[in-house]
C-alpha cells in the first residue's frame, strides 16, 4: 500500500473505507446547490421548503424531522410507493403517518430534472411537457450511497469489485486476494453501523478465537427511525411468499396495545410471519411506539431457532408494548 510517498506492507490488510452519498446523473443537478445526509447534519438554519429526493429511510427520517422543525417538506420518490423494500402495508402506513403531519409525498417520479428559478429550486417529476413540478428553497438528495473504493487502486492488487465498486467478499469477509479483508459499507453485506460492527466481530472471531463465524449466520435487522419507528427483522411477507414455503402470519394494530393507548401513540401495527412446518419465526415488522426495541425479542428467538411458541406461551409484563406479541402469535392465520 502506498500512502503519498510512503510504502506500507503487512501480512493482513483490512479495508474499511465506508461510503458516501450518491449524486445520481440527474439533468440539471450540477447547476444547483444540494444537501446530502452528511452535509444536512451541519445545517444551522430552517429551510423554508425542503424538497427531498428519495423516499426511503434517510429521506423519511429527515422529512419528519424538518417538518416538525417547521419547514414545509416534499418527498419525491421514483417508485410507486415509499420504502419499496418493505411490504405494501408497511409502506402505506408510513406514508399515512407522514401525511398526517403535512409532509407532502410525490410518487412515480420516473424522470426527474432539476433547475433554478431565481433563488429557488424546481424539481421536475416527469419528462413530458407540462409535467408535475415541485418548487422549494432547498434540495436534499437521499437516493443511496456508493463505496469509497474508486480511488484505492484495488485493481493494482487484483482485488475484485462489482460493477458498483463494492468489494467482493466470501462468508468470512475475505477478498479474492489472500491476506486482504473488506469490512463495513464497502462490501455490500449491509449498510448499517450494526452490520459494520458485526463484520469486525466475524473477522476477529475467525482470526483470534478460532471461532468460525460467518456473514450468512446473521439475520438482517434494521430500523426506520421515524416517530413511531419501524423495527424490522428477517424476511418481509413478500419474501416469504416468494420463497414458496407454507407460512402463517399474525398482525395486530397498535391501537390494541394498552401501553400505546396510555401514551396516546396508537399509530402503526405489528406483523410476524412463521414457517408453518418448522414453527420458526421468519420475519417481523413492528411499526409503532418502541418498535425498534420490541423487535429484538423476536430477533433473539430467531437466532435461537426456537419455535414461535417460545414467545406465544411467555408471560410478559403489563402494560408494555411487548406484551401484545404473545397474543399476536396465538392467533396466526395461513399466509395467502
Amino acid at each position: 500500500m502506498r500512502v503519498n510517498e510512503e510504502v506500507l506492507e503487512a501480512e493482513k490488510i483490512f479495508i474499511n473505507v465506508g461510503g458516501r452519498a450518491l449524486a445520481p446523473p440527474m439533468p440539471g443537478l450540477n447547476q444547483v446547490s444540494y444537501l446530502t445526509y452528511s452535509s444536512m447534519m451541519d445545517v444551522n438554519f430552517l429551510p423554508e421548503h425542503l424538497i427531498i429526493i428519495g423516499g426511503s429511510y434517510i429521506g423519511l427520517e429527515f422529512a419528519q424531522m424538518y417538518r416538525r422543525f417547521g419547514a414545509k417538506v416534499t418527498v419525491v420518490e421514483k417508485a410507486a410507493r415509499l420504502i419499496a423494500r418493505e411490504d405494501e402495508d408497511v409502506s402505506e402506513a408510513v406514508k399515512q403517518i407522514l401525511e398526517k403531519e403535512d409532509v407532502q409525498v410525490r410518487l412515480k417520479a420516473e424522470c426527474m430534472t432539476v433547475r433554478k428559478n431565481g433563488e429557488r429550486i424546481v424539481v421536475g417529476l416527469d419528462c413530458a411537457e407540462a409535467s408535475r413540478e415541485v418548487e422549494g428553497s432547498h434540495l436534499l438528495l437521499a437516493v443511496g450511497r456508493v463505496p469509497n473504493t474508486d480511488d484505492l487502486g484495488l485493481d493494482k492488487a487484483g482485488v475484485e469489485t462489482d460493477s458498483a465498486g463494492y468489494i467482493k467478499v466470501d462468508d468470512y469477509l475475505r477478498t479474492n486476494v489472500p491476506g486482504i479483508w473488506a469490512l463495513g459499507d464497502c462490501n455490500r453485506k449491509g449498510a448499517f453501523t450494526h452490520t459494520a460492527y458485526n463484520d469486525y466481530e466475524i473477522v476477529a472471531a475467525n482470526l483470534l478465537d478460532n471461532d468460525p463465524r460467518k456473514v450468512t449466520d446473521r439475520i438482517m435487522t434494521y430500523a426506520l427511525f421515524t416517530d413511531p419507528p419501524l423495527g424490522r427483522a428477517g424476511m418481509t411477507e413478500a419474501e416469504v411468499k416468494a420463497s414458496g414455503r407454507k407460512a402463517l402470519v399474525g398482525a395486530r394494530p397498535m391501537a390494541r396495545v394498552a401501553r400505546a393507548i396510555e401514551k396516546g401513540e396508537t399509530e402503526g401495527f405489528m406483523k410476524v410471519t412463521v414457517d408453518a412446518e418448522t414453527k420458526e419465526i421468519l420475519g417481523a415488522a413492528i411499526l409503532g411506539v418502541t418498535g425498534d426495541e420490541v423487535v429484538h425479542l423476536l430477533l433473539d428467538v430467531m437466532y435461537a431457532k426456537a419455535p414461535y411458541t417460545t414467545v406465544s406461551r411467555a408471560m410478559h409484563i403489563h402494560p408494555t408494548v411487548s406484551e401484545l406479541i404473545p397474543t399476536l402469535l396465538q392467533d396466526l392465520k395461513p399466509l395467502t
